[in-house]
């Protein structure tokens, strides 16, 4: 029988667990759960003799991988995988994956929401301003980016978007302008809404040059990963420019000293928070575990992260 466990620190909710537990008890698997743990040291004696592992947010570090004798394959429900350790699942020939496209809805709603927040001033006292008519750049038209240019066109913005893996084809299919140049993305639209992954050729990629060459109003998205912003490039851009705004639901290392010195102009959720939606969480672990299922019984690797 296959054992696998499901090692959450913020559990998932009773429905997404009662879903889980019915996949593997009509796959004959065993479910094991560790919930809300304090202990990485639980997690390590947890993951010992168990075939399959899911995780949220929960590191899958080197050392919780080497603890794992039996581990086959290892899930992270959602969309980001920077908290698998891959290197050292590939060393043990353990398959990682993500689950794409699961929160996506969550995430894209949010990106809009923070857009409205910000042109209606935090929601204090003032004139704001409304987003129909604005351009709203796109820049990564993945799962996330796709639907948040759905919405956007929903509200009378006109929607660009850059990303060198797309075709341009499917993109004005989908009624986006795509820009091939990520500079003239940013010149040309008063909203962009990030969505690129956190790897070597992206960490700190976005800074002052692209931020400090929007137009007046601007106002950068960040619902991606922190990684990829060079802050003290935005902190000079949001300086010389009282007009700039910077949104995002991870907040940056240096928000005390942005709030100080920018106050209101940089806004920042207590914590990455795009994907705690009940939806989100139901189909994030509903896939997962379907997805482990897939990979013992018909050997689907089609969500594999690691090479």
């Amino acid at each position: 029988m296959k054992r696998v466990l499901v090692a959450t620190e913020k559990p998932f909710a009773a429905i997404a667990v009662e879903g889980i537990k019915k996949i593997f008890d009509t796959a004959g698997y065993e479910l094991i759960l560790l919930e809300k743990y304090t202990d990485v040291a639980a997690f390590r004696k947890a993951v010992e003799n168990v075939d399959a592992l899911i995780v949220r947010s929960d590191k899958a570090t080197k050392d919780i991988i080497e603890a794992a004798g039996n581990l086959k394959i290892v899930v992270r429900a959602g969309a980001g995988y920077d908290n698998l350790d891959l290197t050292a699942c590939t060393a043990k020939n353990i398959v990682a994956m993500n689950t794409p496209g699961q929160n996506s809805n969550a995430v894209a709603e949010l990106a809009i929401g923070l857009m409205i927040y910000m042109s209606r001033n935090c929601m204090a006292p003032g004139t704001g301003n409304e987003l129909k008519g604005k351009k709203l750049g796109i820049h990564a038209y993945g799962n996330v980016g796709k639907l948040v240019a759905a919405i956007g066109k929903g509200f009378g913005m006109d929607v660009y978007a850059y990303d060198p893996f797309i075709p341009a084809g499917l993109l004005a299919k989908d009624g986006v302008t795509p820009e091939t140049d990520v500079k003239e993305l940013y010149r040309r639209c008063q909203y962009v809404s990030l969505h690129i992954p956190a790897n070597d050729a992206t960490k700190k990629s976005v800074g002052y040059e692209l931020f400090s060459s929007m137009p007046k109003g601007g106002t950068l998205v960040n619902t991606a990963r922190k990684e990829v912003i060079d802050e003290e490039g935005l902190l000079k851009a949001l300086m010389e420019r009282n007009d700039l705004k910077y949104a995002s639901d991870i907040a940056p290392d240096n928000l005390p000293r942005m709030k100080e010195l920018v106050g209101a102009r940089v806004f920042a959720t207590p914590k990455k928070i795009g994907a705690e939606t009940s939806e989100a969480n139901i189909n994030a672990g509903l896939a997962a575990a379907q997805q482990i299922v897939d990979f013992f019984e018909k050997g689907d690797r089609r969500f594999q992260v690691n090479p």
